[in-house]
This record gives structure tokens, sequence and C-alpha cells, in this order.
């Protein structure tokens, strides 16, 4: 059988940690900063992870990423 193909978008977007748990972005950062708030900028910062149903869905994209 030939290797599965990663998608590109997800090996760029997402990062699967050690115990299987995924890991993304904050959403919300890129532009519009002035209208939110401070608690939400704070809060905001660096990564999340995602929920279990997210997981599936990006994990079925990234399928050596396990």
């Amino acid at each position: 059988m030939p290797k599965m193909k990663t998608k590109s978008s997800a090996k760029k977007r997402f990062k699967v940690t050690a115990t299987g748990r995924v890991l993304a972005a904050q959403a919300g950062k890129r532009h519009g900063m002035i209208k939110r708030s401070r608690k939400f900028i704070r809060n905001a910062r660096g990564t999340t992870t995602l929920c279990k149903a997210d997981e599936n869905i990006v994990k079925s994209y990234m399928p050596y990423a396990r």
C-alpha cells in the first residue's frame, strides 16, 4: 500500500502532543483588537487544546501524527 498523505494545511496549523491531544492557536486574534476586551486578549494568548470531536477531525488529516 502507498503511504497516506498528510493535509499540508493541518500540519502547519496543529501539533499533536505526546499524550495525543491536539494543540491549536487561539481564535480571534488576527485583527479588530480595539473592540475586544483586555480580558479576551489576555486569555487568548498562546495555544489551546481542541475538544474531542475536533481532535478526531484533525487526526484524520494527519494519519502519522499519533
